[in-house]
């Protein structure tokens, strides 16, 4: 079994208020999780209106569809025009490690 996690810093565009954050995040949000069936959820910045640090987590039995997975998360959130990726930082945890 392997676990991965994919960990995204996002800077999003014109956005004022707590309020108009949730309305950007949470559709990006529901859109992961229903097309790659993965954990997903808004883990960091929560005070602060134009960051988010993203968080996904994914579990399967080959480390290489892991990582296609979470490369997949990344392009997604990558495309969307209204966010910025500042930073993406995969792990990757297999039976070798305790």
């Amino acid at each position: 079994m392997y676990v991965g996690a994919l960990e995204l810093d996002v800077l999003l565009g014109d956005v004022h208020s707590l309020k108009e954050k949730r309305s950007v995040v949470r559709p990006v949000l529901a859109e992961i999780r229903r097309k790659y069936e993965v954990s997903v959820a808004e883990a960091g910045h929560l005070d602060l209106h134009r960051r988010a640090l993203v968080g996904v987590s994914v579990v399967a039995a080959d480390a290489g569809h892991v990582r296609d997975v979470l490369d997949a998360c990344e392009r997604l959130v990558s495309s969307r025009p209204e966010l910025q990726v500042l930073s993406a930082r995969q792990r990757l945890l297999g039976p070798e490690d305790d």
